[in-house]
């Protein structure tokens, strides 16, 4: 018997999923090789005397970027003494006063220090809450609780809850909902994402005996 339609696409998302990682990994080495790797061996190779074949200009690649690896762990290490420090503020300075470049710089890094500062995973739950009008659900991630400011002009307990866009959940809605307005779901970060990113096609089984209030 012939799969129907709908499960041969819910195999094709599947495989899709399954195979996006390895996709990302193939991305990245290209990415490093070609913008990392042959520029930064032809800096430190350039006077030496080899013969310039396809597999000789890789392995010429894959050590430049070794070379770049350990250059960037001992700047990482230095920088925890008094010369690193005074070098990592001097071109934090830097930074801050060039036109253009002060707001990039200042926007990357604010994200870059949010994200290391967490000691925990950015996405703690999966949840379901009412969006953007009553009787319409959707999937989001809850973050946290708000703190601060917003806490003390609302008055109110309030969560953090990011929902993401399909089929590209990089970008989204910040919501700040009441607990009792969002419902934490069985599934985790992993499936969530999934159920996301596929549009609703890949749909995980529960495990559990149904939802529950975030808490």
């Amino acid at each position: 018997m012939l799969p129907s339609l709908q499960s041969t696409r819910n195999a094709f998302i599947s495989g899709l999923l399954l195979l996006a990682p390895l996709g990302v990994c193939v991305f990245v080495i290209n990415f490093l090789i070609t913008n990392v790797g042959d520029p930064a061996s032809k800096l430190f190779f350039s006077s030496l005397k080899i013969q310039e074949t396809p597999f000789s200009k890789i392995l010429l690649s894959i050590a430049a970027i070794i070379l770049v690896s350990i250059a960037i762990t001992l700047f990482g290490f230095l920088s925890k003494y008094v010369m690193g420090r005074f070098i990592v503020r001097f071109t934090e300075a830097l930074f801050r006063k060039l036109p253009f470049f002060n707001s990039i710089y200042k926007t990357v890094k604010q994200i870059i220090d949010t994200f290391a500062s967490q000691k925990t995973a950015v996405f703690q739950k999966v949840v379901m809450v009412e969006f953007p009008r009553k009787g319409v659900y959707v999937i989001g991630f809850l973050t946290g609780e708000a703190k601060g400011e917003i806490e003390t002009k609302c008055q109110t307990r309030l969560l953090n809850i990011f929902v993401p866009t399909t089929p590209n959940p990089t970008s989204g809605f910040l919501l700040m909902l009441p607990p009792e307005d969002v419902t934490v779901l069985d599934m985790s970060i992993a499936e969530g994402m999934k159920l996301i990113i596929s549009g609703g096609a890949v749909i995980p089984e529960q495990t559990t005996n149904g939802t529950e209030p975030a808490k």
